[in-house]
């Protein structure tokens, strides 16, 4: 197991993320999870690389994802909503599929977390990771609250040392 030293030095090099919400609903004035991610990535000393935005439909969701993926455009990405089970909610659907390597891990920790925070509910999320292209990607629920639990408490914290992992 990695030391919290090990870790440490690994947050030092700073990171690119990118954003994708995933909505019938919201947009770039009405999202409130972008601007969240935006400012606890910049805050935790890295960049944004800005906040795309699709429809509930895995065409749409892929296609977004490719945009995002443009190599140097982003080294982690963070994809918001769709990842509950309402007819519409096809993220995890659109996009697990692409995984060249899960990091079941994530979504195992994220729904203990939450479990913690909501209750039973938790176990609804269907939030997971993987990597696309050889970039982290993270399929969390669209409510600022997970967003922040997912980047404050996991995402943040391992994002220097899963980069360094990548990069052989």
């Amino acid at each position: 197991m990695a030391s919290s030293h090990h870790l440490d030095g690994d947050r030092k090099r700073p990171l690119t993320f990118a954003s994708l919400t995933v909505s019938d609903s919201r947009d770039a004035a009405s999202d409130a999870s972008a601007p969240l991610i935006e400012a606890l990535v910049t805050e935790a000393g890295h960049r944004f690389a800005g906040a795309w935005y699709a429809r509930d439909e895995a065409a749409g969701i892929r296609g977004a994802l490719d945009q995002i993926l443009t190599p140097g455009k982003a080294e982690i990405v963070i994809v918001t909503g769709g990842t509950g089970y309402a007819p519409r909610d096809v993220t995890v659907d659109a996009l697990e599929g692409r995984f060249e390597r899960s990091i079941p891990g994530f979504g195992e920790v994220f729904r203990r977390l939450s479990f913690d925070e909501i209750g039973a509910p938790a176990m609804l999320s269907r939030s997971c990771a993987g990597i696309i292209d050889g970039v982290p990607v993270f399929l969390l629920p669209g409510s600022p609250q997970a967003v922040e639990l997912a980047l404050e408490r996991l995402i943040l914290p391992a994002a220097g040392h899963l980069a360094s992992l990548l990069r052989g």
